[in-house]
């Protein structure tokens, strides 16, 4: 764990402490099992990066599509690229059709290109769910079966783990996760996470840790991550402690927050110091992501186009005036950021709770946009079998 003069750390209460055991991914062993959740736009190689500096575990890159990625769509090799020294390059991909999956993790292996591959089956926007995937994809018990079938196969030809990551099922009267936990563990998948939500939340409500606990007893013999409402070192410990899952996964929790990654080594390691950084700590760390942002993008305006979204996660709670706030939500240059960074208070301290909490928006229940008759049947209809065939768009990212 990285720890600067300008990164104070302070004491919590103890009591939010765990000694956790490093997490078996195959041949790999995790020493901090925490893995940061594939976010669109977000765990690109530069955001990895920061986390990585304050933390250890698994970072893992923006989903990309199969067939993208089979076709070597430029942005999809960019979206899977990794910096020289991240230990154990971790790639999440996306697909509906068996052979294309098969393709793009046979791609990956045999071009060295990951170390772990991680499926995603959680994704709930209607882009991905309509066409079968995503979330809706394990409702069809064939298919489901029939990707990680060809997955696992292929995965095995260089010894690289495959993981799957998933949510509780289409809504509550289509749960689908401890079938698919088993079908997937009976495959040869390495590890399951589980997201404890449905995709008719989407990301609104509470997440049902109860879930978690139950498919960390239904699969003993396989490694359970739990994901959802992660917004502190604390959460994960109570996480850990109420379900008895190997790991945790961390998704929103982290935007603006790769510090977030400190308080979890920290927590895990069986401390309680926690990351307090004060108001020149949080601008230093926004100027230093935009400088990798560009440099992963190759292009300066590209880069600070991107670090836009990310400027209310990182001031939430410090008292920065709404001008300042609306200039850096539309910043073009390295030059001007640098500018209105310095117009803000470099002395206000930490915040408090103010800064703590959830992050990015949690939207409300909606009914998931499925194929035509996608719920009739757990099986593949001849309709559904065209449909999949040619519904591998390029959604990398999403």
């Amino acid at each position: 764990m990285t720890v600067t003069a300008d990164s104070p750390v302070s004491p919590v209460p103890s009591g939010a402490k765990l000694e956790l055991p490093p997490l078996q991914l195959g041949k790999h062993t995790v020493q901090t099992p925490v893995i940061l959740a594939p976010m669109a736009g977000i765990t690109n190689k530069a955001f990895r990066r920061l986390c990585r500096e304050y933390g250890g575990g698994v970072y893992v890159t923006e989903m990309v599509t199969s067939r993208a990625l089979v076709e070597r769509n430029p942005e999809s090799m960019r979206i899977i690229s990794h910096d020289p020294d991240e230990e154990l390059r971790s790639v999440q991909l996306y697909g509906v059709d068996p052979k294309t999956v098969g393709a793009a993790v046979r791609l990956i292996v045999e071009e060295d290109r990951a170390d772990h591959i991680d499926l995603n089956f959680g994704c709930p926007v209607p882009k991905v769910t309509r066409k079968g995937g995503g979330a809706a994809l394990p409702w069809k018990t064939d298919l489901f079966t029939a990707i990680i079938k060809a997955a696992t196969t292929e995965a095995a030809r260089g010894d690289v783990p495959l993981t799957i990551k998933m949510r509780k099922g289409i809504n509550e009267d289509h749960l689908t996760y401890i079938e698919s936990g088993k079908i997937a563990r009976d495959h040869g998948v390495a590890a399951v996470a589980l997201h404890g939500r449905t995709a008719s939340q989407y990301y609104s409500g509470k997440a049902d840790w109860d879930s978690i606990a139950k498919l960390r007893e239904s699969l003993p013999d396989i490694p359970v991550l739990g994901n959802g409402d992660i917004w502190s070192a604390e959460d994960a410990v109570a996480m850990v402690q109420q379900t008895g899952v190997d790991g945790i996964v961390v998704g929103r929790g982290c935007m603006g927050r790769p510090w977030l990654f400190g308080d979890l080594q920290a927590a895990f390691d069986g401390t309680d110091t926690r990351f307090k950084p004060g108001l020149a700590k949080v601008a230093e760390t926004v100027y230093r992501h935009a400088e990798l942002l560009t440099e992963y993008f190759e292009d300066e305006f590209k880069g600070l186009r991107d670090i836009r979204k990310h400027m209310a996660w990182y001031f939430k709670g410090y008292p920065v005036g709404g001008d300042i706030r609306s200039a850096l939500a539309q910043v073009p240059t390295l030059e001007v950021l640098r500018g209105l960074l310095d117009q803000l208070d470099l002395d206000m301290p930490y915040p408090g709770k103010d800064a703590e909490g959830q992050r990015g928006r949690a939207g409300s229940p909606k009914k998931t946009h499925l194929p035509d008759g996608w719920l009739s049947t757990r099986d593949l209809n001849e309709n559904h079998k065209a449909m999949i065939s040619a519904a591998e768009l390029d959604v990398s990212g999403g």
